[in-house]
């Protein structure tokens, strides 16, 4: 199991009403996605032939997080394509929920500019992301 995303919450992070503004939100499951993907894939994943690029983002806001908080991001799989899969988000602040949201991500060549089957230890890592039912 890979233990949650921390944030740090930056001053530049907030609105004038002293919240994470809506927008950093998407920043936050990026870095929840990278920080994720190194955990599971090796260090010789080629990122320019076997990428991703992201289609869709989704966002609800269910309680602010303040400058002082630390949010963790937890990050699952909840749908697998030939192609493209989905993320799922939770965020949560000393495990109140905050914010849940979505992303999905088509598999990209970037040499090729072109999308791509998604190759066989992709898959395996999304499988190990997939959340287990309750």
């Amino acid at each position: 199991m890979i233990e949650p995303f921390k944030v740090q919450v930056r001053f530049s992070d907030l609105d004038v009403l002293g919240h994470v503004n809506n927008s950093v939100y998407l920043t936050y499951f990026e870095s929840a996605r990278v920080y994720y993907f190194q955990q599971l894939l090796d260090t010789s994943w080629d990122w320019e032939t076997d990428s991703v690029v992201l289609v869709k983002n989704e966002v609800e806001y269910i309680r602010p997080i303040f400058l002082h908080d630390v949010p963790e991001v937890e990050v699952s799989t909840v749908h697998v394509g030939s192609k493209s899969f989905t993320f799922a988000y939770h965020i949560r602040v000393n495990d109140v929920l905050c914010s849940k949201g979505s992303s999905t991500l088509v598999a990209f060549d970037a040499k090729s500019h072109s999308t791509v089957l998604i190759k066989p230890e992709m898959l395996e890592v999304l499988e190990k992301l997939k959340r287990k039912p309750m």
